[in-house]
């Protein structure tokens, strides 16, 4: 049991996304206290005895990590029951620009201020400099859709595409898309948006990848300033990480 523990404080450290499975009842009295350490990968480390419980609790477990909220689980397998409480322990939130211009610099600050590590990339050395972004956690010249592939894009990565140039922000967007990060938008008008769309479709995305694009990126609230735009921007990135429906914020800030 130690060992899981250890290895439980090891991810943690290490900022990795992991859960814990502990079987806390079950109708024969048996298991009681066996332990699951769950992975993103759905591996697992530890046993129930029971492989198609562990089978159930690990699929649960692994959408757990990403929403961090801890919770009792019933299972019931022929004419046993079990409960299994489930604690995710999701990664820090990470927020993605691609894109250093005016805009980037005050989200940064925003988004370093909420707790989100930052990673600034841009092909154009000129626009991505320490002097303009003295608390990005990472900042990285090089073409955007190469970095990005390489990097762990999980449910805990938010990308704000902020490039609006379509050499820059497309290809972006097609490697985001093929993932399953938290948030992806993107900057530009809505007839902008919409033939961005219609490109993208036209290169094999699908219409549910189209549909998880925030765009025009951020929350409605008639911003102008690049600080403002920001605001906004982080705004719906929070509301977007804890499952706000976007509909009702956009109403509420018509109000």
């Amino acid at each position: 049991m130690s060992a899981l523990y250890e290895e439980l404080k090891q991810q943690l450290a290490q900022e990795r996304g992991v859960a814990l499975a502990t079987l806390v009842r079950s109708s024969s009295g048996q298991g009681i206290g066996a332990k699951l350490l769950v992975f993103p990968d759905k591996s697992f480390h530890g046993s129930f005895g029971l492989p198609e419980l562990e089978a159930r609790v690990v699929e649960d477990a692994e959408q757990a990590i990403w929403i961090g909220e801890p919770g009792t689980r019933l299972y019931t397998l022929g004419e046993q029951t079990f409960e299994v409480f489930i604690e995710g322990f999701p990664p820090p939130p990470r927020l993605i620009i691609v894109g250093a211009g005016h805009i980037a610099i005050p989200l940064t600050t925003f988004a370093r201020t909420l707790g989100y590590r930052v990673v600034v990339i841009d092909a154009r050395a000129a626009f991505a400099t320490r002097e303009r972004f003295p608390h990005a956690d990472e900042l990285i010249v090089a073409w955007p859709d190469e970095v990005l592939a390489r990097m762990d894009l999980n449910p805990s990565t938010a990308v704000a595409i902020l490039t609006h140039d379509p050499k820059f922000d497309e290809p972006s967007l097609k490697v985001v898309l093929s993932r399953q990060v938290g948030y992806v938008g993107a900057i530009g008008s809505r007839k902008t948006s919409q033939e961005r769309h219609e490109r993208l479709k036209q290169q094999g995305l699908t219409d549910e990848q189209l549909s998880r694009i925030h765009a025009p990126i951020g929350l409605n609230i008639g911003a102008k300033t690049p600080e403002e735009m920001a605001l906004a921007i982080m705004a719906e990135i929070v509301a977007s990480r804890y499952g706000k429906d976007r509909t009702a914020i956009l109403d509420w800030t018509r109000k």
